[in-house]
């Protein structure tokens, strides 16, 4: 075990510890008999028992010092490290040769149990990461015959028929996942068979059970709600969304934020500065004065100098606070990036998936003269059903029965081509491909808020399909509700300055920048970035450059986009974007709760440190109000764990 304050004490137990009583779990039970048996020292003393009642001092000295003098020891040995175990190690040794046993079975206990609270305090902090795993359930039935390349099934249609029932851990891409009604998925996967509604309020934050189809995703640890559902299996029983997840808080929870590293770089010099400024007071003291005096306060100045409470409390606060995120859909990657998060004052947003629903449809079709409006339809949707560009679902969609096409390129920011029936077709939006005589419509389409693309064929244009993305109706809330938070907004986006404009009347955004490639998207998040620190929230693929460049990348949805999660710093599992205001304000908080610590704990080592050299507070009142005070820090760090999110 590797103590938050630099020291590594003795192995007292395996993770299994975790989950024992305390009077079975070793990290709280020796703390708890070094206090018992601190009391009954007292309690001898006081009753004037003799030399007798200095055993249980000894005995509180030991189990106490056990937690953590081995350890301090062995990183002195082996790796030279002036951890802050050693001070407290020293100062109980040197209070032992000068006959002071309480002092030192005093500080032991407080030191010991300090310790032992603040690992209890990160497993509480932990409590509702590991909670998600129960969302996945330990069985899972699949399509008897089923195998990793979804074949073999026998077609059964009836609960119950030809399936089987498998450990979850065993699940692989592509097998047939039954989930009967009232059941959670046990791993993500795309509805094949049946029509239901799926609760994934657990693992997205979004209330509202969602209606599925075939070909629609489900998450894992979902629950079905009504209809007997068939899912091909797209991620293993052993690495999905909910893995996925708890994979990225953990790597968050082991990661220190610049706070962190700030009292991580305070402690460095201060031990060793410590440990010679209690030389110097035992050995000027000593030329000085009486010996025994001047060593005694060097000791108690080893033990008022401690910045033990500046290194247990600030991870716990930050664990506490990202642990609460993640229960309501807010995945926060590291420490750094939690309080990254906490400093934001400005946001760019992406308009396509991230303010819009990204489900858009064709509303509209301009045909030239000569051409029919299916044969736009068909001409586009022969080329589109080869490209992944958001928009392409649309127009497939309207011409189901497109022809087949041949040699078909796509070029990122630059439109789709191909030969269908013979002809050479391309797409692309108008800034890309000349509209002719229907520039005028297009004009009036873009201004109604429609995304339009210009169809060629054989080099002229034969018509225009306009497209909309609907906005989310949170969208005009969520925007009032940062300005409140003097959060400014930016829209950035890829669409020309008419669509996005309209929706950014919709919306209540005044800052908006359209037909920006990724790279102009990156641009303009640095340019905003200079002025004041920025957060970039977006989904897609194109995102991805601009969500690295801000100070924070937010990812809408977990388990979209690879390229835009991998990038981000933040990420939300579900679409709402309520949870944005309400994240941000936590982060805020969390923030404050982490200053208010570290000025806490340097207070009181500026605050101990004179009254110590003086001799104004002897060891014990010393340890007393050091471990206290420890106490005090974490409890406020544990603060950070109650979120609000709704």
């Amino acid at each position: 075990m590797t103590s938050a304050c630099g020291c590594d004490a003795p192995e007292l137990g395996g993770p299994e510890d975790r989950d024992l009583p305390w009077w079975r779990d070793p990290g709280i039970l020796l703390p708890a008999l070094s206090g018992v048996a601190f009391l009954a020292g007292l309690a001898a003393e006081w009753s004037g028992v003799g030399l007798a009642g200095r055993i249980p001092f000894w005995i509180g000295l030991l189990l106490g010092g056990y937690t953590f003098a081995p350890g301090a020891v062995r990183a002195l040995v082996t790796g030279g490290k002036l951890g802050i175990g050693l001070l407290m190690t020293i100062s109980a040794v040197g209070a032992v040769l000068l006959g002071h046993v309480e002092e030192a079975a005093a500080l032991a206990f407080l030191y010991s149990i300090a310790e032992a609270l603040e690992d209890k305090a990160m497993d509480r902090a932990r409590a509702g990461l590991r909670s998600l795993l129960t969302l996945v359930p330990d069985t899972a039935t699949i399509r008897r015959g089923s195998g990793a390349d979804g074949s073999g099934t026998d077609g059964a249609g009836t609960e119950g028929a030809g399936t089987v029932e498998i450990p979850a851990a065993d699940l692989l891409v592509g097998q047939t996942l039954v989930v009967r009604p009232g059941e959670r998925v046990a791993t993500d996967g795309i509805v094949a068979r049946g029509r239901s509604s799926v609760d994934a309020s657990a693992v997205t934050g979004e209330s509202i059970p969602v209606e599925v189809a075939p070909g629609d995703p489900v998450p894992a640890g979902s629950i079905n709600t009504s209809g007997l559902l068939e899912l091909t299996t797209t991620a293993p029983g052993t690495d999905n969304s909910i893995t996925t997840i708890v994979h990225l808080v953990e790597r968050a929870q082991t990661e220190k934020g610049h706070r962190a590293r700030l009292a991580d770089r305070i402690a460095r010099p201060l031990v060793p500065g410590v440990l010679v400024l209690a030389v110097l007071v035992a050995v000027l003291g000593s030329l000085l004065g009486d010996p025994e005096l001047w060593i005694t306060r060097a000791l108690v100045v080893l033990v008022a100098a401690s910045p033990c409470a500046l290194a247990l409390s600030v991870p716990v606060t930050v664990v506490s606070a990202i642990g609460a995120a993640s229960r309501f859909g807010v995945v926060i990657k590291s420490g750094a990036a939690f309080e990254r998060f906490g400093t934001i004052r400005h946001l760019a947003v992406d308009k396509t998936g991230t303010l819009t629903r990204n489900t858009p449809s064709v509303i509209r079709v301009l045909t030239a003269p000569g051409a029919g409006e299916s044969d736009v339809l068909s001409a586009a949707a022969a080329l589109e059903r080869h490209s992944t560009h958001p928009l392409a679902s649309a127009i497939t969609a309207a011409a189901p029965d497109a022809p087949y096409a041949e040699r078909v390129q796509e070029t990122a920011g630059r439109g789709i081509s191909g030969v269908v029936g013979g002809s050479a077709v391309a797409v692309g939006s108008p800034h890309r491909l000349a509209a002719g005589g229907l520039t005028e419509q297009i004009a009036e389409l873009e201004s109604a808020g429609m995304t339009v693309v210009v169809v060629h064929r054989d080099g002229g244009p034969i018509g225009a399909i306009g497209i909309r993305d609907e906005l989310r109706p949170e969208v005009p809330v969520v925007v009032i509700a940062l300005a409140d938070q003097r959060i400014g907004v930016t829209m950035l986006t890829g669409d020309n300055p008419r669509t996005a404009a309209a929706l950014g009347a919709q919306a209540g955004i005044r800052d908006i920048r359209a037909r920006l490639s990724p790279g102009d998207k990156a641009s303009a998040v640095a340019e905003l970035s200079r002025s004041r620190p920025t957060a970039m929230i977006g989904d897609g693929i194109n995102d991805a450059p601009a969500l690295a460049t801000a100070d924070l990348g937010i990812a809408m949805g977990a388990t979209g986009s690879d390229a835009a999660v991998e990038s981000a710093d933040v990420a939300f599992t579900g679409h709402d974007l309520r949870l944005l205001p309400h994240a941000l304000a936590h982060a805020r908080r969390g923030r404050r709760i982490i200053t208010q610590n570290i000025v806490l704990s340097l207070v009181l080592i500026a605050t101990l440190l004179p009254l110590a050299i003086t001799g104004t507070l002897g060891l014990a009142a010393v340890v007393l109000i050091h471990e206290v005070a420890e106490v005090v820090v974490i409890l406020n760090g544990l603060r950070a764990s109650r979120a609000h999110m709704r």
